[in-house]
């Protein structure tokens, strides 16, 4: 039986809705935040995981499934700084215990974007106790899709990272082992995609967003088919990265093999 950490939120279901389902065979699916997905297969509990973009390049000895992951390409929704002020007068950053991807590049947009060099601090993903103590806020996934913005300044880190280099994020990735197929990946991302009305229900009781605008989360400012524009966007974030230190290498993992997947118009 393969074991697979997944990440818990609605944006990894496109990717994760036919495992858990148990719609694929041979899987046994656990579900976390995302830096707990990353440590589970760090720690080898797991032989796959749904892991933050950068942990893939801090997990020795894993291969990255070619063709999937959750990506952006302008703005992202669910991957927000968040201020009284405007972001790039922020002296103070909480970051959401969640995230690894989005608080390494949240420090590398405050640097090479905004040109500020701010503290960063790890908090519980609660917006109004985030900013009753710091000056920003970095919300991933469900709770950046439900919290309430009205008043506050908003940097869209999907936003941010094309406004300085022109290219899509990749938040998240599957990363395995390298005895692990990829073919358990792909089928449950096939099984999403027949039954996405299913999911936006799913997502609508579980967020408390309108369908409308999680339709449009899901087929506008996510996708989860990646491509060479891609893996390019993932090159760039480990350069970057590894330039400010939160990595040992910039070199991208191998990938398991299959081809990439072209994009789907329409």
């Amino acid at each position: 039986m393969l074991r697979a950490s997944l990440v818990d939120y609605v944006n990894a279901w496109p990717l994760t809705w036919g495992l858990l389902r148990g719609a694929v065979e041979g899987v046994e699916a656990l579900t976390d935040i995302p830096s707990a997905c990353a440590d589970r297969l760090a720690r080898g509990e797991v032989e796959a995981g749904l892991v933050p973009s950068v942990e893939a390049a801090r997990i020795p000895g894993i291969r990255i499934v070619r063709g999937v992951g959750i990506a952006s390409r302008e703005r992202v929704r669910s991957v927000i700084l968040v201020s009284r002020q405007p972001v790039e007068a922020a002296k103070t950053v909480a970051l959401d215990v969640a995230s690894r991807s989005s608080a390494a590049m949240a420090r590398i947009l405050f640097r090479d974007l905004l040109g500020t060099h701010p503290e960063f601090h790890a908090a519980a993903p609660d917006l109004g106790e985030m900013l009753s103590h710091y000056d920003a806020a970095l919300l991933i996934g469900d709770p950046a899709l439900k919290a309430n913005l009205s008043g506050l300044h908003v940097l869209d880190l999907a936003e941010g990272w094309r406004r300085l280099t022109g290219l899509p994020f990749v938040f998240a990735v599957w990363a395995v082992r390298p005895s692990v197929p990829p073919e358990p990946f792909l089928w449950s991302r096939e099984y999403a995609r027949t039954h996405r009305p299913e999911i936006v229900d799913a997502a609508a009781i579980r967020t408390g967003v309108s369908r409308e605008i999680l339709a449009e989360y899901f087929d506008g400012n996510l996708h989860h088919d990646l491509e060479t524009e891609d893996e390019k966007g993932l090159a760039e974030f480990y350069r970057r990265a590894h330039e400010h230190g939160l990595i040992t290498s910039p070199d991208l993992p191998p990938f398991a093999g299959v081809p990439l997947v072209p994009r789907r118009e329409g």
